[in-house]
C-alpha cells in the first residue's frame, strides 16, 4: 500500500520535495508502521488515514498546477539572495540561511568565487540556482558556430542477460540484427551478455557477464 501511495504521488526525490510533501510522506510512513507494531490493531485504521492523506495530497498538488496564489501560500515562492553580483544580507537573514550557507551551496554549484556570480536564487525545495555572470558563462557549440550531431536517447538492449524486445522494436531493428553485433564482442549467446546498449551517438556497445556469474544464471 505505502509502495502504491509512493508510485501515484510521483517520481521526485525527497529534497526535490516541497515541505507539505514532505510532511505527507513523514505521516504516511508513520501511519503504515502502527498497525505493524500492534497487531490488535486492525488493518483497515492504518490504510483508510493513508489513503486520506494521498487524496489530500493529490488534491493540493491540482490546486497548486491550477492556480498561482495558492501555489504561493504553500509552497511560497523563490528567494533572490544574489543580486547583481550582491548578496542581500536582509533576504539572508529573513530566510534564516547563513552565508556559511550559500557559500557552501555555491561550492556544490561548481561556483566557488562568490565574484563569478550574477544571480543566485532559492528555490521553494531548498535548492539553489544560480546564474553565472556572462564573462564566466560555459561557451556552447552555438556560440563558436558548430552544429553538434543530433543526440539520440541511449537504448538498452540487454540487461542481465535478459534481450529488451520492446526496446529493439521501438528502434526498428531486429534481434537477428542484435546477435550479429554481439558477435563482434564474442558473445555467441544473448544470456551471456551483462548489458548491451546504444548510445547516444548510435554506437553499439556490450559486455558478457563474469565467467561465475554466468554459471549460476
Amino acid at each position: 500500500m505505502v509502495i502504491i501511495v509512493m508510485r501515484l504521488m510521483g517520481k521526485r526525490q525527497i529534497g526535490q520535495l516541497q515541505p507539505f510533501e514532505f510532511a505527507v510522506t513523514i505521516m504516511i510512513a508513520e501511519l503504515a508502521s502502527i498497525p505493524m507494531q500492534d497487531t490488535g490493531i486492525p488493518l483497515i485504521r492504518g490504510i483508510t488515514p493513508i489513503i486520506v492523506l494521498l487524496t489530500a495530497q493529490v488534491a493540493i498538488s491540482y490546486l497548486n498546477l491550477k492556480y498561482q496564489p495558492f501555489r504561493g501560500l504553500i509552497c511560497g515562492t523563490p528567494s533572490i539572495v544574489i543580486k547583481n553580483g550582491k548578496v542581500l544580507e536582509k533576504e539572508l537573514w529573513r530566510l534564516g540561511y547563513s552565508i556559511n550557507d550559500l557559500l557552501e551551496q555555491l561550492r556544490i554549484k561548481n561556483y566557488p568565487n562568490l565574484t563569478e556570480v550574477e544571480f543566485a536564487i532559492l528555490e521553494t525545495n531548498g535548492n539553489l540556482s544560480v546564474i553565472p555572470k556572462a564573462q564566466y558563462s560555459p561557451v556552447t557549440l552555438k556560440d563558436i558556430n558548430k552544429q553538434p550531431p543530433q543526440v539520440k536517447l541511449p537504448v538498452t538492449l540487454i540487461l542481465d542477460g535478459i534481450v529488451q524486445t520492446k526496446n529493439i522494436k521501438s528502434i526498428n531493428l531486429s534481434e537477428e540484427w542484435l546477435l550479429n553485433q554481439l558477435k563482434a564482442f564474442n558473445i555467441n549467446d544473448p544470456r551471456d551478455a551483462f548489458i548491451a546498449i546504444l548510445d547516444t551517438n548510435g554506437t553499439f556497445y556490450a559486455q558478457a557477464k563474469d565467467a561465475s556469474t554466468r554459471n549460476n544464471s
